[in-house]
């Protein structure tokens, strides 16, 4: 937190610079992300969200702890691109390189969306040497909706 006054032998004070706080605190930060991932998870769940502008990928353990996320629009995609199959495949390759080490090898996938990365997500899951034991589409359906307006009498 500044300088610190250091007393010589001689009686003198001869200011020594220690090193800054931001420094010790990035320390801290390094030490407790390699802490983070020496967990290793032998299985977990992939959930795969692909709308009409983006495709989001999340992967869980088992009870539902993030261990990774990436978006298309993380990786630098804009505008329509983000929600294209060459997205959602470079989407996985991130997802892929960030959980190699302690990441789950037996996945569940949950495909959420009618965007147009979701079957190239799966595709490239398999291709990454995920073991998939089951995909379930979690699409929300609508089923008979809000009651219709009255009939406009003129």
């Amino acid at each position: 937190m500044g300088k610190k006054t250091v007393k010589t032998q001689e009686g003198d004070a001869a200011t020594k610079a220690t090193k800054p706080a931001v420094a010790e605190g990035a320390v801290v930060k390094a030490a407790s992300a390699a802490k983070r991932k020496a967990k290793h998870v032998q299985e977990g769940k992939v959930y795969v969200n692909a709308t009409y502008n983006n495709t989001v990928v999340t992967v869980t353990d088992t009870t539902g702890n993030v261990l990774a996320w990436a978006s298309a629009g993380s990786l630098g995609f804009s505008g329509p691109k983000k929600a294209t199959p060459f997205a959602s495949s470079k989407v996985i390759a991130a997802i892929t390189e960030k959980i190699q080490a302690s990441g789950p090898k037996d996945i569940s996938v949950i495909v959420k969306g009618i965007g147009s990365g979701r079957d190239s997500a799966i595709r490239s899951l398999i291709n990454n040497g995920f073991n998939i034991l089951s995909i379930k589409d979690a699409t929300p359906i609508p089923h008979n909706g809000p009651r219709p307006a009255k009939i406009r009498r003129v």
